[in-house]
């Protein structure tokens, strides 16, 4: 059976090149919305990080309909922090829309999106973005992106692939870029044309292979996936199987069943082959599972799901401060959470320590695990990561760890003080080429040596610089690398800062705390410029006499502290410090918050 009236397709890019903006209007021209109805942008991002970031973090459904045919819409990530989602969606999909912004050409992210669905064999339309960007580059984009199939060894279908020139924010797209279009008609009938329609047997034992997985507090787990192979119906047993181990298969029953029918589920009683649909009432549901009838198990295989290359330590807080702001501040509801978190996200992994008040959780990099603090921190929770950590492997009897390919456009003034950045953390210089005024650099750099660096190229390019990295394999490693080189003002004890105190202790460095806030014993206060850790007191008082008032300390000119993101802190942050996380407040601090303690474990360490 082949289903003429369907089709389904992911639209996969690097981030920011205007993935979620085009399915708005993909929708608009679908005649979802009256003409009259009030719409907020990037509507696909529901979630309030992904509206504030401007990024995209959770694959989303959605479906539109154009000359009697349904296309289903797979909106993906474009942070390569986020790959784990994209790589599982593919598995749900016949196509994709390759999304390319027409300025900024290929990136890190579009090679390893485009790597994965060639692998899948899947049909690839290319559409350039944003092709009325003042210096979008329209003739040499589409070359780009020949040659990176040519190097990913594309198959000759999809070297063939159309190209449409779209601009997703004016909602138009045509065949060529010299006559802009009216609508998005020619990337729909490209969808049509290029995009085959699922096919499978109807009538034969039904098969669904769960890509993601939701969760609701009424039902529980929901399920959403495919049907490979025959029709799903509602109040149906089913026996749900796994591909590695057939022991853990077990019978249940659908107990609702969802169609995406643009922004809403619409519940349905069937569905048969190529429909994407969520159902629910199976209990301990998991990506990677497949959905079989109940005449014998059939488990589909699953894509392996690249394996996270950092981690972080997550562990109860116990600062002189803990239990003051959060609601949840136990081992129980950490641990909780982290696990229910692991079960959605394929790319993370929660593993127990010899603690029991800690977990080691791994990432695919600092983003991915920075939302997943801010999603903790929204949600009430009080605790204390660590410094992030590689994860090293071994092969062949040699240690390796992960390799980034990171590119950087930057103006050609910055060229030589980021070539000099990347040098200290072991970058190896691949391909470098002038991009109009500007120039293109390509290294290969340790994961590890760009822990810290994201703020420090901004301040190095006058925020004028691009980076961006992914994953590209391991390697022997590359020794140590040089990622700090300031040390930490800490506090001499707990109490309230003064402005008095603070005065004197910002010759030192840059501060992190205002007068009346309050600080303990071993807090980080500040920045060391002379790259030593340097105890300072900011709860010191003036003391008062007949000739000098409290009325003096108004003269006293502070300079405006510096107050830190997540990932900024998370950046930050040496090996023996923490950053204490609550729904209020991030503080950062050292392990050891006694400094006779610190000193003697230094001491240690020396010998």
């Amino acid at each position: 059976m082949v289903r003429n009236d369907l089709r389904n397709i992911a639209i996969i890019a690097h981030v920011d090149h205007g993935k979620t903006t085009l399915v708005d209007q993909m929708l608009k021209f679908g005649g979802l919305f009256r003409e009259n109805q009030e719409l907020q942008e990037r509507m696909m991002d529901s979630n309030a990080l992904e509206r504030e970031r401007g990024i995209t973090i959770l694959a989303k459904n959605t479906s539109t309909f154009y000359k009697g045919v349904k296309i289903n819409i797979v909106d993906t990530p474009g942070h390569a922090d986020f790959g784990g989602e994209v790589e599982r969606i593919l598995k749900m999909v016949n196509g994709v829309l390759l999304l390319v912004d027409a300025a900024e050409g290929t990136m890190p992210q579009t090679r390893f999106v485009l790597q994965k669905a060639i692998e899948l064999h899947h049909r690839i339309i290319v559409v350039i973005n944003k092709i009325d960007r003042p210096d979008a580059r329209v003739y040499e984009v589409p070359d780009e992106v020949l040659e990176l199939l040519l190097d990913l060894n594309a198959s000759s279908d999809q070297l063939d692939s159309p190209v449409v020139f779209c601009s997703g924010r004016a909602g138009i797209a045509s065949m060529s870029p010299d006559h802009p279009g009216t609508d998005l008609a020619p990337l729909f009938d490209a969808i049509l044309e290029h995009i085959p329609a699922p096919e499978g047997d109807e009538n034969g034992e039904a098969q669904m292979l769960v890509s993601s997985v939701d969760y609701n507090d009424y039902v529980g787990k929901i399920g959403i996936g495919r049907i490979e192979r025959g029709t799903l119906r509602l109040k149906q047993d089913v026996l749900l199987c796994d591909y590695h181990d057939e022991s853990l298969s077990r019978r249940s029953r659908i107990t609702a069943m969802y169609q995406f029918d643009g922004l809403n589920r619409t519940p349905c009683e069937s569905a048969s082959v190529g429909d994407i649909v969520a159902v629910s009432g199976i209990d301990d549901i998991n990506i990677g599972n497949t959905i079989c009838s109940s005449a014998g198990s059939d488990p589909l295989p699953f894509v392996k799901i690249g394996e996270p290359t950092m981690e972080m330590t997550f562990s109860v807080n116990n600062s002189p401060f803990a239990g003051r702001e959060g609601k949840y501040v136990t081992t129980r509801h950490i641990r909780d959470y982290l696990f229910k978190e692991a079960m959605k996200d394929m790319s993370l992994r929660v593993c127990e320590t010899d603690s029991s008040d800690s977990y080691n959780v791994r990432g695919r990099g600092e983003m991915h695990l920075s939302i997943l603090m801010e999603n903790m921190r929204r949600a009430g929770f009080e605790f204390m990561v660590s410094t992030p950590r590689i994860i090293y492997r071994e092969i062949d009897g040699v240690k390796c760890e992960p390799i980034d390919r990171c590119v950087i456009d930057v103006p050609k003034e910055s060229v030589s003080v980021v070539m000099e950045k990347m040098g200290y953390r072991k970058g190896e210089l691949v391909e470098m080429k002038p991009v109009g005024t500007r120039m293109h650099l390509e290294f290969m750099i340790p994961t590890r040596g760009l822990f810290g660096y994201k703020t420090e190229f901004l301040t190095d390019t006058r925020g004028e610089g691009i980076m961006s990295a992914v994953f590209e394999e391991y390697q022997p490693e590359k020794g140590e690398v040089t990622k700090r080189f300031t040390g930490s003002l800490i506090a001499y004890e707990t109490g309230v800062a003064t402005s008095y105190g603070i005065y004197y202790a910002q010759d030192r460095g840059p501060m992190f705390c205002e007068p009346g806030e309050n600080v303990y014993a071993g807090e980080l206060v500040g920045i060391s410029s002379k790259g030593d850790d340097i105890v300072v007191n900011v709860c010191k008082k003036k003391h008062l006499t007949a000739v000098r008032s409290s009325g003096a300390d108004e003269a006293l000119r502070l300079i405006t502290p510096k107050h830190f993101s997540l990932e900024e802190a998370i950046e930050f942050i040496a090996d023996d410090e923490l950053i204490e996380v609550t729904p209020k407040s991030i503080r950062l601090r050292k392990r050891i918050l006694d400094n006779s303690l610190r000193m003697k474990d230094k001491m240690k360490g020396i010998k």
